[in-house]
């Protein structure tokens, strides 16, 4: 198990391969393990509205009837959430529901894995499995003196992903007995799902479209780009200098920034409001009216990004597959503050990465591309590590030879 001192993104030995993973995803999804809350996105009216209509509100009084109960006797909360990892209900005894008002574990909040880590209900989506997560195995320290357990519940008709059952408390929780208990719930609750479809009960599946995470899943690629590449619903955009520069700086700061706080980061100079404003009205029609958000500006769909998936694959000492992801310098070009930084810091990183693991053909494939031809150290430590038999030893020393007498 991890220790506080360790890194979240770096997996201590004996960390199951599953929570591992899981982690990597998390940091990928810019979730800071120390600090990082679970949004809360739906107000109580909005939330009122939606599981009304939701097909799991005619399970929840079987639910927690088989398992809200027995949370209670347990001194835990059983949360039932939607497919994309919304919080619809959460009930359990006072003091506990308080107590994890300090994580957000709250009805409104998204514990999805992109918008609260490693977790179970988000890790049970993710995986569409029953799965139980342990104190330490939380990627958000915050979480650690929780352990939950839970299901995936599925559309009797499609075997599309409902939503999710969970169980939060102490560590008894995490238990194989609690985990055989929730799955069972949910099989329960699929029955009665295919018992009121059968009896002609009308089951309002989705009110999803209304939701933040039915924008889908926003790929965005900026490594060796003078621009970014954006694929969203289907469809692929090639931003503009400016538009890309925007998008980095919120997938950033996935909580949130506001106009003055975007403006510093992505503008050299000082800029009117009504230029960002209008910046962002036509991203939002790039992207999507559902896809951003406004006050703060934020994305509100799930994020990957190419950039972000380098930093995780080094922060697990996959060093070999963050070379071959690492297409190149972030926007190259761009002078925007936040951009300039991110790109320093992440060339940095995998070039850092790559000279502390010794592996001759890593060192020379930062050399063979153009941004690293020049680097002096990275030839010198590759014609360290070459064998003499090899080829591209004598090429190695001619190069730092000629990288000297340049420099002479």
């Amino acid at each position: 198990m991890a220790h506080d001192t360790a890194r979240r993104d770096d997996p201590a030995p004996g960390v199951r391969s599953v929570v591992a993973e899981s982690w990597l995803r998390s940091s990928a999804a810019g979730v800071d393990p120390d600090a990082h809350l679970a949004p809360v996105v739906l107000d109580t009216a909005d939330l009122a509205d939606y599981r009304a209509t939701h097909a799991l509100s005619h399970v929840f009084p079987l639910l927690y009837d088989v398992l809200g109960r027995a949370a209670v006797d347990c001194d835990s909360v059983m949360a039932v959430g939607d497919a994309s990892g919304h919080l619809l209900w959460v009930c359990g005894p006072p003091s506990v529901l308080r107590r994890a008002e300090s994580i957000n574990f709250v009805e409104g909040s998204v514990w999805s894995e992109p918008g609260a880590g490693t977790n179970a209900p988000g890790m049970a989506l993710h995986l569409d499995a029953p799965v139980a997560v342990h104190a330490r195995e939380h990627y958000n320290r915050l979480v650690h003196p929780w352990s939950c357990a839970a299901a995936p519940i599925h559309d009797p008709t499609t075997s599309r992903v409902l939503g999710v059952v969970d169980i939060t408390g102490g560590p008894d929780v995490a238990s194989p007995q609690s985990l055989a208990m929730i799955r069972a719930a949910a099989r329960m609750a699929e029955s009665e799902l295919a018992r009121l479809a059968l009896t002609g009960t009308t089951l309002t599946v989705s009110a999803s479209t209304d939701l933040p995470d039915a924008t889908g899943v926003v790929r965005v690629r900026a490594l060796g780009l003078p621009e970014a590449v954006v694929e969203v619903g289907g469809r692929t955009h090639r931003l503009s200098r400016r538009h890309s520069e925007i998008l980095v700086a919120l997938l950033e700061n996935p909580a949130g920034l506001t106009a003055e706080e975007l403006e510093a980061r992505v503008y050299p100079g000082r800029v009117n409001a009504s230029t960002l404003r209008a910046e962002m009205t036509r991203l939002r029609t790039l992207l999507g009216p559902d896809a951003l958000a406004s006050r703060p500006y934020r994305v509100l769909a799930d994020t990957e990004s190419d950039w972000r998936t380098v930093a995780a694959l080094i922060g697990t000492g996959r060093v070999r597959e963050a070379l071959q992801a690492y297409k190149g310098p972030l926007l190259p070009g761009s002078e925007a503050p936040l951009a300039a930084e991110l790109r320093d810091v992440l060339e940095a990183q995998v070039r850092s990465a790559v000279l502390r693991s010794g592996e001759a053909d890593l060192m020379v494939g930062w050399t063979r591309s153009r941004w690293g031809a020049t680097d002096l150290e990275m030839w010198e430590r590759q014609a360290e590590a070459l064998p003499a038999t090899s080829p591209l030893r004598p090429v190695a020393e001619a190069e730092v030879a000629r990288l000297l007498d340049t420099d002479a």
